[in-house]
């Protein structure tokens, strides 16, 4: 596989984490690797650093600046909320065929795998009409869908595999991602997901700092993609 869309069951699961992690496992394996981030909302200008793009320069070992934040995320948004109405409220709209078309100019340049990292949960809305779950049925790559440990999470994460399932995307692996404080135990999670997940890998991957990649996890998560 040379391009996979990075998804998740909802907001704030850990998408950048993961992907992060993965860069640095590829670069430290000298695979050549690439992400962007089309949409972000919740970003703030004044503190860029410490923006989901801004973490994902870190992890390519790309100039950490504006200018590279807006390479990788051409449509930020301020408000926390989801890209279609932190666009209404900066009197602005996605235009869907534009983003569409950035993420295959993307696709094209490739140099080895790209990582296309989405926004949110695979129903976010991106325009009036539009979502995730329809950018990913266009773009017709790959999904690595991004869970939780929480308690609840195993019924988001079958609901979210039988939509995908019902797209006809292809679905490379489920990623779970710890979520820190959980009654319920990464193994735990992985395991009851894993009886439901028809053949899908389900692999899951410990809150280490910084999305280092040094977890043997995303090794296994690597050998996926």
């Amino acid at each position: 596989m040379s391009a996979i869309f990075v998804t998740a069951t909802g907001t704030g699961i850990g998408k950048t984490f993961i992907t992060s992690g993965l860069i640095r496992h590829f670069r430290a394996a000298a695979r050549p690797v690439d992400a962007i981030k089309p949409v972000v909302s919740g970003f703030d200008a004044a503190a860029w650093q410490d923006s989901d793009p801004a973490a994902l320069l870190a992890a390519l070992g790309r100039p950490m600046c504006l200018e590279e934040v807006e390479r990788l995320s051409p449509w930020r948004f301020t408000a926390p909320l989801s890209p279609d109405v932190a666009a209404q409220h900066e009197g602005k709209t996605i235009d869907f065929r534009e983003l569409t078309e950035f993420c295959r100019r993307a696709m094209a340049a490739r140099n080895g795998i790209l990582l296309i990292e989405g926004i949110g949960g695979i129903m976010v809305p991106l325009d009036r009409h539009r979502t995730v779950l329809d950018l990913m049925s266009v773009l017709r790559i790959p999904v690595m869908l991004v869970a939780g440990s929480y308690v609840g999470t195993i019924s988001h994460t079958l609901t979210a595999l039988e939509v995908l399932a019902r797209r006809n995307i292809d679905i490379a692996a489920v990623a779970i991602s710890e979520s820190v404080g959980s009654a319920a135990s990464l193994d735990e999670t992985v395991a009851a997901i894993s009886r439901f997940a028809d053949a899908i890998e389900v692999i899951g991957i410990a809150r280490m700092p910084a999305g280092t990649g040094d977890d043997p996890a995303f090794a296994r998560l690597a050998a996926l993609l």
